[in-house]
């Protein structure tokens, strides 16, 4: 999967696939009672061939047509009264949209480019002659969502990949009005940011609802800035695809796997950042990545609020996220030649490709203390299995936090061991590591 950088470049949006799901056969169920409905007619026909049943045809004529009148009247009832329901959430959906949207703002990410320029380009090159400049130049935009406001500051909840390597932020507001941006914290690994403006202009502040109630084919709503601020605030509706899926995401601070929302509302480049809501205006993820490829349609991923609050909070607390450290450089186990698992690791043939292999040992880690080495393969962490980097991330940075210890299972020269590693806090350029 790609990270895309939400700026004008479609190339830059993440990728990702997905198995397709085993059809189950139809019960048996439907020949029985097949057979039971031929039956009854073959039955009914002989009924009605005799005079009784004649007689009695004639005589029900007038019920059947006044049943059939009852029928049609109750069926343009229904399909008035479903129409006036349609109207109704047309209506509360673009109240809900209209309610919403002043906590809506576009972000703009300015950066410093270099520009060089020669003197008199028909004589030798000289260092002296070179003129340097240089200008902060607007590189992406992306959107983002105002979640609180304290005094006289508010804060906006975006993507790191929005905001990332930007010298100046600027923040348009639903107003119209421009105003600058300040970085509060962001975490690449979650695609996360918090940025601070100036609260006199800010009218509203979006409400926080609860992602895990969430349930697949649920109406949500996108709003963002597709394609810049000429299209600022524009809505699409869609459903949730899938809750729980788990995507692979390349960052700055190394690969990464997310937890994410799955909906096939529109999600384009300039979206990144916004909010997806439920119909009555609840925050219920962050839009931030989309599969972009050809014949590939409707598949976009959104952050669950339930795990972005705990990181925002963080960012605003300490401006960056405390994440625990090992110390150890990794590779899949699934990237090492099945010859060199098997000869070299001592692995059976059940065990190739589910673990991580261990590179290298940062000296003084937590893992070096610990007595771990190079050529281990990590097959666990406190009891739960582990096939790749991403996964032993995941478990290190959920559920494990600086000061713990936690078991972590190994195989060395083909046994199975276990050590107790006591977790350190990391630098960000650890992070991945």
């Amino acid at each position: 999967m790609t990270h895309h950088k939400d700026d004008k470049q479609a190339s830059h949006e993440h990728q990702t696939t997905e198995q397709p799901q085993k059809q189950k056969k139809p019960n048996g169920w439907f020949k029985p009672f097949v057979s039971g409905v031929v039956g009854g007619t073959l039955a009914l026909g002989v009924y009605v061939l005799t005079p009784y049943a004649q007689h009695s045809s004639d005589s029900t004529a007038n019920d059947s047509a006044a049943k059939t009148e009852t029928v049609s009247t109750k069926q343009t009832n229904s399909s008035k009264t479903t129409a006036v329901q349609t109207a109704k959430s047309s209506n509360s959906i673009s109240s809900m949209v209209e309610n919403v949207s002043p906590a809506i703002v576009g972000i703009t990410n300015y950066q410093t480019q270099t520009d060089t320029s020669f003197g008199d380009s028909s004589t030798p090159f000289d260092e002296s002659q070179q003129n340097k400049s240089s200008q902060e130049e607007e590189t992406g935009t992306g959107s983002g969502v105002i979640f609180k406001k304290s005094g006289n500051k508010a804060y906006v909840l975006t993507n790191n990949h929005v905001i990332e390597g930007a010298n100046k932020l600027t923040v348009s507001l639903h107003d119209g009005k421009t105003i600058e941006g300040k970085l509060v914290g962001a975490d690449p690994l979650t695609d996360l940011a918090v940025v601070e403006i100036n609260s006199s202009h800010v009218t509203k502040v979006a409400a926080l609802g609860n992602s895990s109630s969430l349930r697949a084919g649920e109406t949500v709503i996108a709003i963002g800035n597709p394609l810049g601020e000429d299209l600022s605030r524009t809505v699409t509706q869609g459903i949730v695809s899938g809750v729980d899926r788990t995507v692979s995401m390349n960052t700055s601070a190394g690969e990464s796997s997310i937890n994410v929302i799955q909906t096939d509302a529109a999600i384009n480049p300039g979206n990144s950042g916004g909010p997806l809501l439920t119909t009555d205006g609840k925050v219920v993820g962050i839009t931030s990545m989309k599969i972009s490829e050809t014949g590939v349609e409707g598949i976009g991923f959104a952050l669950p609020i339930n795990d972005v609050k705990p990181i925002a909070d963080q960012l605003l607390a300490k401006g960056k996220i405390e994440r625990p450290y090992i110390g150890i450089s990794m590779l899949d186990l699934e990237q090492v030649p099945d010859v060199y698992q098997k000869e070299t690791l001592g692995l059976k043939s059940s065990q190739l490709d589910q673990g991580v292999y261990v590179k290298e040992i940062a000296a003084g880690s937590p893992a070096a203390k610990a007595g771990l080495k190079s050529e281990d393969v990590i097959t666990g962490i406190n009891g739960k299995q582990i096939k790749t980097g991403s996964e032993l991330r995941h478990e290190l940075y959920t559920n494990a936090k600086v000061g713990d210890t936690v078991n972590i299972t190994l195989i060395r020269n083909g046994k199975q061991e276990t050590k107790q590693v006591t977790l350190t806090q990391s630098e960000f350029k650890q992070v991945s590591s």
